[in-house]
């Protein structure tokens, strides 16, 4: 950067890719597009960048909230953010002068950045901002740089042996070092070994499906649902880098964790919340997380849960025993197969509809918060059953929805 410099300036945004756990959030938010990625880094094109702040909120990390004020026509290119494992340092010599402006990015010199932003405010899906009430996350105590070490205690196959759903409950132990979590968080698992371009793996994040105190009390542990990948979306032969590492792994060996991630899609800590819970395979790690947590508190707690939960085949649903024996007076649970031989494909959508009563009352409360977790095709139709259960029920969804996500009680983890 150049020393002499005193007039033009911006302020550049940046993602910090120490941090940055690749979720793609920032990408799938942004309103104007300036955000892309490639195998390593995500980034932002100083030139489309409106800084209207509608990524900011969504990042579980706090990745995305990265500035540096720099001479408008010497921004960090594209090409040299894709090739950082660090931020570089702020330019000591380039600072924002009081007596002149800071431009902002050319495409969108002119205005109307806080129409875009409230534009997409308005479309998203569920809450950016935390239960009311909910306990307060720590976050990025670990990174990539600086790493903690785990010990596996645990590894079992929560599927049945002969289904091709080859998903696994695996439990890390911290020892010593601290790790405080909270129900609806996740951590970031450092796979050995390097990429195709020989560079070091970077994490995969995966949501605990273990309470706060634990997965077992007293101890320093946390536990993950993690599904073997074996083909990517298209159904093409892949060897998932990370997932396999993690189903494969033996009792003793050791992980390298970053971490804890997280502080919107929280647990609300009320003990009259009633919790409504959407899911979809893996998507049932912070739903197991969540319902733990209310089973270890049962007698001081009285919301409700209930639970939909889909599948291809109840043997390849997660957890199928443990979740048949928790007793009904406890949780409502509701199980949608979509391969099941000789019968009609059933969604969680289906059974929200099927079970529209039970559903409007739970939204008629305020009391109640809503989670949806799985595949990002789930979030459209979770939407169009809420909307067709309030309208059957005479309540106006639009005014409905924007009240939960103002107030923190609906939220989508999907992927």
């Amino acid at each position: 950067m150049d020393a002499s410099v005193t007039t033009a300036v911006v302020k550049q945004h940046l993602i910090d890719p120490e941090i940055c756990i690749r979720c793609n959030t920032c990408e799938e938010t942004c309103p104007v597009h300036a955000i892309t990625h490639d195998s390593r880094n995500y980034v932002v094109r100083a030139d489309v960048c409106g800084s209207c702040l509608a990524c900011i909120a969504p990042c579980p990390t706090g990745a995305i909230d990265n500035w540096r004020v720099v001479a408008a026509a010497q921004t960090y290119p594209i090409e040299e953010q894709l090739l950082w494992d660090v931020l570089p340092p702020a330019p000591a010599s380039i600072t924002e002068d009081p007596g002149v402006a800071v431009a902002p990015p050319a495409a969108n010199a002119g205005g109307g950045l806080a129409a875009v932003a409230q534009a997409f405010s308005d479309s998203a899906p569920g809450a950016t901002i935390p239960p009311a009430g909910a306990a307060h996350p720590q976050v990025n105590l670990y990174t990539h740089r600086e790493p903690v070490t785990a010990t596996v205690v645990g590894n079992i196959r929560v599927t049945d042996g002969d289904v091709e759903s080859d998903t696994h409950h695996i439990v890390l132990d911290f020892g010593a070092k601290p790790f405080p979590v909270l129900e609806g968080q996740s951590i970031g698992v450092l796979p050995p070994g390097v990429d195709a371009a020989g560079r070091t793996h970077v994490a995969r994040q995966y949501s605990l499906s273990s309470p706060r105190d634990g997965e077992r009390r007293g101890y320093n542990n946390i536990a993950l649902t993690v599904k073997r990948v074996t083909a990517d979306h298209a159904g093409a032969p892949v060897r998932g880098v990370c997932s396999n590492y993690l189903c494969d792994l033996a009792k003793g060996d050791i992980v390298q964790v970053i971490g804890p991630f997280g502080n919107t899609f929280l647990m609300p800590d009320h003990p009259r919340a009633n919790l409504l819970m959407i899911c979809t395979g893996t998507g049932s790690a912070p739903m197991r997380a969540m319902t733990e947590r209310r089973r270890r508190l049962r007698a001081d707690a009285d919301g409700k849960l209930m639970l939909f939960f889909g599948a291809r085949t109840a043997r390849e649903l997660p957890y199928f025993g443990p979740l048949m024996n928790l007793p009904r007076d406890f949780i409502d649970i509701n199980l949608a197969f979509s391969r099941t031989p000789d019968t009609p494909k059933r969604y969680v959508q289906d059974l929200m509809r099927e079970r529209g009563d039970d559903v409007a009352a739970l939204l008629e409360s305020p009391d109640t918060h809503v989670y949806v977790c799985g595949l990002k095709s789930m979030e459209q139709g979770v939407l169009d059953a809420l909307r067709a259960v309030c309208e059957q029920h005479g309540a106006d969804w639009n005014a409905r929805w924007r009240e939960l996500k103002s107030e923190g009680r609906l939220h989508f983890e999907t992927y």
